[in-house]
């Protein structure tokens, strides 16, 4: 044994190949598997794609860094369960493109945080924080509720998304800027929205949304589509 490893240790080409033939036996066996079943996220009841204001939201949620101070991952440690519910379970994230459970928590994890707080809370608290949490650290997004939520290529979006796996239907495109729209006004019926969006949560907005209003609508749903007062995760399978 000594004396091969002395012979690899002198060339340097075959050692080379060597590590080449280790390493691609290696990624080999961790990926194919991956191609040899249906699906790595089993599904559970009450799992939706977001509705086009959820998913703006969402954006909106990325590009401010919100996911640098606030994690979407309850582990399955007893103090983290108490404190924010039912620990995260995969499918949760199976529509996230990335998903957002993060490695750092400066703020509360808000993973459970839908209906947690009223959306007029949610406003007033992204307006200033410090107003309704005087220790809290974050910054003041007051902007958002001035700023228009630029919605032309909605449509374009969700085909996009659609392309990475996440079903939506040809009727949920179609009506993608209504339903937009519709989130944003509590005035308008909601039934055809619920119907396409189960659980989705209407803003206090006008019908013309803004950004905070997306941002709010993808802060409420948080949490929310899957029932865990079974906390037996085997009975929520389809």
């Amino acid at each position: 044994m000594a004396f091969r490893n002395e012979f690899f240790e002198k060339n340097a080409i075959f050692l080379l190949v060597g590590t080449l033939l280790t390493v691609a036996v290696g990624g080999i066996v961790e990926v194919v598997p991956v191609f040899t079943v249906e699906t790595t996220v089993e599904k559970v009841q009450g799992m939706r794609p977001y509705s086009p204001l959820e998913s703006r939201g969402r954006d909106i949620y990325v590009r401010e860094g919100c996911y640098t101070c606030h994690s979407q991952q309850v582990r399955t440690l007893r103090d983290e369960v108490e404190r924010y519910g039912h620990y995260s379970i995969a499918a949760e994230s199976m529509y996230d493109h990335p998903f957002q459970w993060g490695s750092k928590r400066i703020g509360p994890d808000l993973a459970r945080v839908g209906g947690k707080y009223s959306s007029d809370w949610q406003y007033a608290h992204l307006k200033n924080p410090q107003e309704l949490v005087p220790e809290s650290l974050m910054p003041r997004y007051a902007f958002l509720a001035e700023t228009p939520l630029q919605t032309y290529d909605t449509v374009a979006r969700m085909k996009t998304l659609r392309m990475v796996g996440v079903p939506y239907t040809d009727e949920q495109i179609t009506s993608a800027e209504s339903d937009l729209r519709t989130q944003s006004d509590p005035t308008a019926d909601q039934t055809k929205l619920l119907a396409r969006y189960p659980k989705a949560v209407t803003v206090p907005g006008n019908g013309t949304p803004t950004e905070m209003d997306a941002l709010v609508a993808y802060l409420q749903m948080l949490g929310t589509l899957v029932n865990f007062a079974d906390t037996n995760t085997e009975r929520l399978r389809q």
